[in-house]
């Protein structure tokens, strides 16, 4: 079973292509996309310097690739019908490596947006596509083990990426953040020319009409949502006129969307596979874990290189523990999923990643490496408990000529949940450090004896370093008005991480929704 194709399946006519190779090709195309999605952010201030723009400026190199990215996921698999999957597949690793080169050779900011839009419209492809592929390459019973070897590409990537980015970047150029694709993609180009094959219930389907409309509607919804998603706090949300009349627009866009989708004859995207009550849990939960991963992700190299000053490469190497975890975790689950009920790996996963935050909503500033690596490692784990289930299952009752749409609503939903979740946890950290900013100050006061004892003490050690009384004396109110930001900032990423647990913990419930997986599915075309 191992050994080769089923007939049917993504090898088609081709039954001696072995599953594996097909895993392995549609594994390079998956690995590029992600690991871009991550490698660029610690090189932004480079970027910015060498293209003669602001930091706040460059960051729209991050913004563009996210807003196209979000825009063509949902509608990979209509794309995928009406073009073909192997076309479509190559023609996507072609464009994105092409844009990668180009985005390489940027000589403006402007033009770098440009490539970066076609990278985030070209990537978005590759998800999805690489998932049904390997979903409809595998039979049933073997889908756990190659949704693990797939998962460790989505999870390991973005671990990777800024440690990539940041070695690159200092060793290089911040252009070798975007040449390194090229290779990686060629060899994907190759391997799906070879060993990739459309089913014949793609091949049947090319050629249908297209929902303009709903194609429309989708892109100004998507679009406007994702822009306000990542810009909104640096704007101060619906403090700002922009943020306010986007949200509206991206309102009714999706509604309109929404509606026109459910009535059309031939969806741009297929919303009835919602009605399966097993895959609209496993989505929502997807868009949750989404939610709940980015949000930390993010998180955390902001407090180490905020609080503990870390620089960008170290902060990179700091989170690996994480993708270690994945790494060596993602194999045994792997392994357990033909033997044990895929529920209870998801529901250990959802407890240990619940575990993991917690642990980093109780550090302080006394932390060590060890207080960050095992928190990390143990949330490795439990990713690979919760990423490999949750996809099996959720794609489990799907038929096979529904997998690319199915897929892409799914990585759809966890990239929106994962641009919610940053924006959230950003915003509550922003939010938080101003109010006990607040209520820490209140207790330095002239009145307050521990206060003056410790300025007291700042005085005489700056005045010991050769300072007059007059500078020692403001340099030590400085000095404890810095102490108070710091616990400030440290008691606002606690109350976030706490926030987290209580997301991880709110998933367990619905895992008793989700039916367990059949072992046997059905064959394409029937």
């Amino acid at each position: 079973m191992d050994s080769q194709t089923l007939p049917g399946r993504s090898g088609g006519e081709h039954p001696l292509v072995s599953p594996w190779i097909v895993a392995t090709a549609v594994m390079f195309a998956t690995f590029m996309e992600v690991l871009d999605t991550t490698v660029v952010n610690v090189s932004l201030p480079h970027i910015a310097g060498s293209l003669s723009a602001s930091v706040d400026e460059a960051t729209w190199t991050l913004t563009a690739y996210l807003v196209a990215n979000a825009i063509v996921l949902p509608i990979t698999g209509w794309l995928a019908n009406y073009f073909g999957r192997k076309r479509l597949l190559i023609a996507a690793v072609v464009g994105f490596t092409a844009a990668s080169f180009l985005c390489g050779l940027a000589p403006s900011l402007s033009v770098l947006v440009i490539f970066r839009i076609i990278q985030g419209a070209t990537g978005g492809v590759l998800q999805p596509i690489s998932q049904a592929v390997l979903l409809e390459a595998f039979p049933p019973e073997d889908r756990g083990k190659a949704m693990a070897f797939w998962g460790l590409g989505i999870v390991v990537a973005p671990m990777l990426g800024p440690v990539v980015g940041g070695w690159l970047t200092d060793n290089y150029s911040w252009r070798w953040v975007f040449y390194i694709n090229i290779p990686v993609g060629i060899i994907s180009v190759v391997m799906s020319s070879l060993y990739l094959f459309d089913p014949p219930y793609i091949r049947r389907r090319i050629g249908e009409t297209v929902d303009y409309w709903g194609l429309g509607m989708l892109a100004v919804g998507i679009g406007t949502l994702q822009v306000i998603l990542d810009k909104g706090q640096e704007a101060d949300w619906f403090g700002s006129p922009w943020v306010v009349y986007f949200a509206i627009i991206a309102a009714i866009a999706l509604a309109a969307f929404l509606i026109r989708e459910l009535i059309a004859r031939h969806p741009i995207v297929n919303l009835r596979a919602l009605k399966q009550p097993t895959y609209a849990t496993g989505v929502f939960l997807m868009t949750m874990l989404g939610f709940g991963l980015y949000g930390a992700m993010v998180l955390l190299p902001i407090l180490l290189q905020t609080l503990l000053g870390y620089p960008a490469v170290d902060a990179g190497i700091a989170m690996f523990p994480r993708g270690l975890g994945s790494f060596l975790m993602m194999p045994l689950v792997g392994i357990l999923m033909s033997r044990v009920d895929a529920r209870k790996l998801l529901l250990l996963g959802c407890f240990g990643t619940a575990v993991s935050m917690y642990m980093l909503s109780v550090l302080n500033m006394n932390l060590g490496y060890w207080n960050i690596f095992w928190p990390q490692f143990l949330q490795g784990v439990s990713m690979a408990l919760v990423f490999v289930p949750l996809t099996t299952i959720t794609m489990d009752p799907i038929p096979l000529e529904g997998m690319g749409n199915a897929t892409s609503i799914f990585n759809l939903m966890r990239n929106l949940g994962g641009s919610i979740g940053i924006a959230t946890a950003i915003t509550m950290v922003a939010r938080a450090t101003q109010r006990h900013t607040t209520l820490l100050g209140a207790n330095v006061t002239p009145f307050s004896p521990r206060a003056q004892q410790m300025i007291a003490q700042l005085r005489a050690a700056f005045i010991g370093q050769g300072f007059d009384p007059v500078m020692a004396t403001r340099k030590a109110y400085a000095a404890l008005f810095g102490m108070v930001q710091q616990q400030s900032s440290m008691l606002s990423f606690n109350y976030v991480f706490g926030f987290m647990t209580l997301v991880f913990l709110c998933m367990i419930p619905l895992i008793f929704v989700l039916r367990r997986p059949q072992r046997k599915g059905p064959v394409a075309g029937h």
